[in-house]
């Protein structure tokens, strides 16, 4: 029998306080997926296999029992799914473990250590995710852990999720293909969302050939890339600094504006049978498209949820 199936002798009232536990854990996780949901924002418990495939790895060593930072816990080898970023659990499937944990607290029984590998400042468990599911919720700052840690060049924080370091990889990826960063030292061609240079590198490449059509010769890539830039992303950034677009999608990129932009054209094209301007495809898309009428919905779900409190409290 594993540590997490202890099972100590209960009374009544702390059979239904870990219900209520369990049950409000439930709850604040599903509104807080909501809040990141619309906030755009990742609530993904890190997958430790993932992590390991996107950043170099030169070895790893036993630390041994140490005492761990509850809020740097931000990841787990196999339990990724059950629970959120914050270890609120995500699915009733877990209930009778977590019930089994919670209980063993109010009886003061002393849990096994967790195992947890450590990556840079953070960690990721091995064994125990319901006790640190359990602890978090109950406010633990600092758990006792078998610690293997993970040799790295630099380092991870808790503020990492598996989104950066995919798009850390693709952006270094794109500027070997392109050399943007040398033609251009001071552009920022990032994306705030993983999976996209793909589609730039399509847009290079069209480029390229309307390049080759209209000098009638085949156009070098490098040069293709500088085409891109002088004939398509540097006057469409221009526009939107000049409109101050960005101020209305916090939290993005000039590269996704371009993209986005770049795409809306196409569309609005299709459906006017017309050409349309870079600078009139880039208001519309602002207009059509601001966030700034979602800005208070996270407030509305919390103060919702506050109140499902205070009516239980």
């Amino acid at each position: 029998m594993g540590p997490e199936d202890f099972e100590p002798k209960t009374t009544n009232y702390v059979v239904q306080t870990a219900h209520q536990d369990f049950s409000h854990a439930l709850r604040k996780g599903f509104v807080r997926s909501l809040i990141s949901w619309i906030q755009h924002e990742s609530n993904e418990l890190l997958p430790y296999d993932e992590v390991r495939k996107h950043i170099p790895i030169r070895g790893q060593h036993y630390v041994g029992l140490r005492q761990i930072e509850t809020d740097k816990i931000v990841g787990s080898v196999s339990r990724f799914n059950d629970f959120d970023r914050a270890f609120l659990p995500r699915q009733t499937n877990t209930r009778a473990r977590w019930e089994s944990i919670d209980r063993a607290y109010f009886e003061d029984v002393i849990l096994p250590p967790i195992d947890v590998y450590k990556i840079g400042d953070v960690y990721f468990v091995k064994d125990g995710n319901h006790r640190v599911s359990v602890a978090k919720e109950r406010g633990q700052a600092y758990m006792d852990a078998y610690v293997i840690q993970i040799d790295i060049p630099g380092t991870l924080d808790e503020n990492v999720s598996l989104d950066n370091l995919i798009m850390v990889q693709e952006y270094a990826e794109f500027l070997n293909t392109t050399r943007l960063d040398e033609y251009y030292p001071q552009g920022d061609f990032r994306f705030s969302i993983p999976g996209q240079y793909e589609k730039v590198l399509q847009h290079i490449s069209v480029h390229q050939w309307y390049m080759g059509e209209a000098q009638k010769h085949e156009i070098p890539y490098p040069e293709a890339v500088k085409g891109w830039y002088k004939d398509l992303y540097r006057p469409l950034v221009k526009i939107i600094r000049q409109h101050k677009i960005l101020n209305s999608f916090p939290g993005r990129t000039e590269m996704d504006l371009y993209l986005w932009i770049i795409e809306h054209r196409w569309y609005l094209g299709e459906e006017t049978h017309r050409t349309i301007s870079l600078e009139a495809a880039a208001t519309n898309f602002a207009e059509r498209f601001s966030k700034h009428s979602f800005q208070k919905f996270p407030q509305f779900f919390q103060r919702l949820f506050h109140k499902k409190e205070d009516r239980s409290a």
